[in-house]
């Protein structure tokens, strides 16, 4: 009998506006999984608002185990938002809190543009997916309960003006981990003494996979398996190790593998590790007495199946 493989890889879906992320993972997930059979684990590689369209990278069966390095990733962003109004939830769906009557010119923007790049403290929406006691935030300001949203650091690592019809403003954003666009909009028209209401938000790309690799939900529905990138390509910035078929059983038993590379000038890094084309899990090559060694992280149950 052929076995057949579980499920596993990445789908960069064009996230549909109006989708909130779980909607869309539950989508991609039902698609995957074969019928009349318990559904595959599937998760996201970081949040997107149901306002907001573009990439949002949905990892499926054994991928999950992965998914910080979505979360943990920077990512940039096309966002155009309001400067004559604002809103409880700083996008246009919320309710109107402020409305402003004065103009600006586009230099007296290009003049505050520059106080928020670099490493920035921002204070997140309170209508956001972020937890406070063990409660998301915008169901308890939904509820009308208090929330107090504490300030972090964030890094704005590139900030471009793409056009100002006033009151409308549209960026592109380069950002850190944890930063977010409402925000963003949010301080500059507060510096301006005006609104910042986003009305468009587009995430363009994460860890800097490019946008040309975004499926749309129609297109899964079409060709589901062409869409699916295999894990070792979303390990791509992890320095590829390999090893033999033999050190391949100890490496997924939980074994450290002494490899024939010395330790001079060797720094202790995070690898992929394969045994030819096989992705067998990642690991930490650390250095030993006279050699390199490799400590098995995080194994593959696929791998340790095949190699049992």
């Amino acid at each position: 009998m052929i076995s057949v493989l579980p499920v596993s890889g990445i789908v960069f879906l064009d996230k549909p506006l109006g989708w909130s992320s779980r909607q869309a993972v539950n989508e991609v997930m039902r698609l995957f999984s074969p019928p009349g059979k318990k559904r595959i684990k599937a998760g996201h590689g970081g949040t997107l608002d149901p306002l907001a369209t573009g990439m949002l990278p949905i990892l499926l069966g054994e991928a999950t185990r992965y998914a910080e390095l979505g979360l943990s990733a920077d990512k940039s962003y096309r966002v155009t938002f309001d400067l004559s109004y604002q809103s409880d939830t700083l996008d246009r769906e919320g309710e109107v809190t402020a409305r402003f009557d004065q103009t600006i010119s586009e230099a007296e923007l290009q003049d505050i543009l520059p106080q928020f790049c670099g490493e920035i403290d921002q204070t997140p929406p309170i209508y956001s997916a972020i937890r406070i006691d063990g409660k998301r935030a915008h169901e308890m300001a939904r509820k009308g309960e208090a929330v107090e949203m504490k300030s972090r650091r964030v890094t704005i690592h590139q900030l471009q003006l793409l056009a100002f019809e006033f009151p409308l403003v549209t960026l592109e954003v380069h950002c850190s981990k944890g930063a977010y666009i409402r925000s963003l909009a949010r301080d500059i028209g507060v510096t301006l003494h005006m609104g910042g209401c986003v009305t468009e938000l587009r995430r363009l790309s994460t860890g800097g996979w490019p946008e040309a690799l975004m499926v749309t939900i129609e297109q899964l529905h079409e060709q589901r398996q062409q869409c699916l990138l295999p894990l070792a390509s979303w390990l791509r910035n992890l320095e590829r190790t390999e090893i033999s078929a033999s050190e391949a059983k100890r490496f997924l038993q939980g074994q450290r593998i002494q490899l024939k590379s010395t330790c001079e000038d060797e720094d202790e890094r995070d690898v992929a590790v394969f045994e030819g084309e096989t992705l067998l899990g990642t690991g930490s090559m650390k250095a030993g007495l006279n050699h390199m060694v490799l400590h098995p992280g995080r194994l593959l149950p696929s791998a340790q199946e095949q190699y049992r």
